[in-house]
């Protein structure tokens, strides 16, 4: 299986621009499927918290609007080169996705 998160973190200006691409299906639990003409059960990330050196930096709640291989971008001020970004997500049924990147 695929790597399922890319990120990125890299000083502009004094600001850490923090980029993430996380796979997963996103799926609504509105969609039918083609072949046997029944919903698709809905499996999305509900939520999404990134930390700077283990302190919280932002906590989003997520639902169904979100596209397919949802991507993040933020800035964090009061960073530097070194400093670690960790990105935690959980989706509905549970499933964890976590990351960690150095800033550059």
């Amino acid at each position: 299986m695929a790597e399922a998160m890319k990120m990125r973190a890299t000083m502009e200006g004094g600001i850490v621009d923090v980029k993430v691409l996380i796979q997963h299906d996103m799926e609504t639990g509105l969609r039918k499927d083609t072949k046997t003409d029944k919903l698709i059960p809905a499996h999305f990330i509900n939520q999404v918290i990134a930390t700077l050196n283990g302190k919280i930096v932002l906590d989003a709640q997520w639902g169904i609007g979100i596209a397919k291989n949802p991507f993040i971008g933020f800035r964090i001020k009061d960073a530097k080169p070194g400093d670690k970004v960790g990105i935690n997500a959980v989706d509905n049924l549970g499933t964890k996705f976590d990351g960690e990147v150095v800033v550059s």
